[in-house]
């Protein structure tokens, strides 16, 4: 085998990594002349390693943390790698001669080490970066000299220990993990993506969505165009979902953690890149968490009786604004005996995970299943209650209306409509254009008929998300066909209620309570049982 100096670089390192980790999946172990028990523990160990190769870089931690502790028994094991070699590695001695990578490797460590997955976003609080980034900048970006100034601020003590930790993880990421964002996108942060950015032959291209706001990492590089490739064709390979081939283009998958991932490559785009969104990392958030501005308590209240009043509603607002996040908050009113089925394009609610005790199963569309045929079947499966992670195709909303009236209970759904109006039209138009209907009148009823709220969500300059207003559709005989009531507004940093439910709505949501449930909210607005 070749031998490798001590002071290797990086690159020479992994391949010595690479070469020792194949030594031991290839070893014939009968060749040694080892008890059967010792077989055994080494045949388990190759095929723990096997398994933990094929899953780190896909969101699995555990996986990633054996294959870590891998590279860490090679290098000082055998090779009796110290301080010495930690510090030829990454000069940590000498912090002019670090790279912008490498302080942010020390940066994010010790944060890390002292809070977890939190760490990014201490990191952004403790050190005031989104006001330092809205003062200097024009854009949202962390440049390589505000990493410096933030740096040289910090003065943490590195043992020989935290030099060892930080140099595996840099010689994983770049091994089998996933480069320069591999540990960024393990922490607490709304996604990340990367090969958006920056002419040809410039690799600084990683942005992270930290709530709510697209901040440039100016700083980070992955160095070359192969290293970009190599980390878009590991990211997306949970579940085998496929080659990403010239041919597709593109793949959308989920990771692990349940994260979502939209991968890319030329000719279908421009550069490889790649897209990861993380849904609230999937917990159970209230409404009150989700909705923390002035008479949160108005909006909640009204949301609430939309639920259990059965009511046809879309959440709506552009990408970012909250609608995945605020319908996984909304599922917490349904009903507990009512059955939940789900149609996406990918898996990103999992409500599974956070209702675990409730009849829900999520179907998703695939490469010879449509998301039509895909809701013709969830028809046969008993389903109270339909939600629709976002209508995106003509074929879904004309569904979705037919749905309404004749399939479940109640639908909820999402959609990037800008205003009721466009919601209205594009639901229209979506019926006429798959030959359900011909008549634009008659298509635009059934439309009006179907849909009772527009929850719209939206998102400011800052990333601060709120519900700008919930909207009641109304039919009626004028020649647009239906008024719109804005129900609940969202002015001058507050909620307030400016109108209430129609009679008719009234009427509809109190037949689908319960007796309690009917009691309490004819109470709470003086309405007649």
């Amino acid at each position: 085998m070749k031998e490798y100096k001590r002071e290797t670089g990086q690159e020479e390192l992994q391949k010595l990594l690479n070469d020792e980790v194949n030594q031991i999946l290839r070893a014939n172990l009968y060749e040694v002349g080892l008890s059967e028990k010792e077989l055994k523990r080494l045949r388990i160990r190759k095929r723990e390693l096997r398994d933990a190769l094929n899953q780190c870089g896909i969101g699995d931690l555990a996986a990633k943390e054996y294959v870590k502790n891998v590279l860490e028994d090679i290098l000082v094991k055998k090779y009796k790698y110290g301080e010495k070699e930690w510090n030829s590695i990454i000069p940590f001695e000498n912090r002019k001669e670090l790279s912008p990578v490498d302080k942010f490797d020390i940066l994010l460590y010790c944060y890390e080490k002292e809070y977890g997955p939190d760490a990014f976003d201490l990191f952004m609080k403790e050190n005031h970066i989104m006001d330092r980034i809205s003062a200097e900048y024009s854009g949202y970006v962390i440049s390589e000299e505000m990493l410096d100034d933030i740096f040289f601020e910090r003065a943490w003590l590195l043992s020989a220990n935290d030099k060892k930790k930080i140099v595996i993880q840099r010689l994983y990421s770049g091994y089998r993990g996933l480069g320069v964002i591999d540990e960024l996108r393990d922490l607490k942060i709304d996604g990340i993506s990367g090969g958006v950015s920056g002419k040809e032959g410039q690799h600084n291209s990683v942005w992270l969505f930290y709530h709510g706001v697209m901040i440039h990492l100016a700083f980070l590089s992955f160095g070359s165009e192969r290293e970009l490739e190599r980390v878009c064709m590991n990211i997306y390979r949970y579940g085998n979902p496929g080659q990403l081939s010239k041919a597709k283009g593109y793949i959308v998958n989920e990771m692990k953690d349940h994260s979502r991932v939209v991968v890319v490559r030329p000719p279908f785009s421009e550069s490889f890149a790649f897209f990861v969104r993380k849904f609230g990392t999937i917990e159970k958030r209230s409404l009150e968490e989700l909705l923390p501005d002035d008479g949160k308590e108005v909006v909640i209240d009204i949301l609430k009786w939309i639920i259990k009043g059965c009511q046809i509603a879309a959440v709506t607002g552009a990408q970012g604004s909250g609608k995945t996040t605020l319908l996984m908050g909304l599922i917490a009113y349904i009903h507990p005996s009512f059955t939940l089925r789900i149609q996406e394009m990918a898996f990103e609610l999992h409500l599974r995970d956070i209702y675990p005790d409730r009849n829900i199963l999520s179907f998703r569309e695939t490469d010879t299943i449509s998301g039509q045929e895909g809701l013709d079947i969830q028809k046969k499966t008993d389903g109270t209650v339909n939600i629709l992670g976002e209508v995106a195709t003509i074929e879904v909303a004309a569904y979705l209306i037919q749905m309404s009236q004749v399939g479940s209970l109640f639908t909820l759904f999402t959609h990037h409509a800008k205003t009721t109006d466009s919601l209205v039209k594009y639901m229209r138009n979506s019926l006429l254009s798959s030959g359900i209907f011909r008549d634009e009148k008659i298509a635009r009823e059934q439309v009006v008929e179907s849909i009772r709220f527009d929850i719209h969500m939206e998102k400011d300059i800052n990333g601060h998300r709120y519900i700008e207003r919930i909207s009641e559709i109304v039919p009626d005989d004028s020649e647009k066909g239906y008024e719109l009531h804005n129900i609940i507004v969202f002015e001058n940093g507050k909620y307030s209620r400016v109108d209430f439910f129609s009679e008719q709505t009234v009427y509809e949501m109190k037949k689908r309570m319960t007796q309690e449930e009917r009691k309490k909210f004819c109470e709470k607005y003086h309405l007649p049982l």
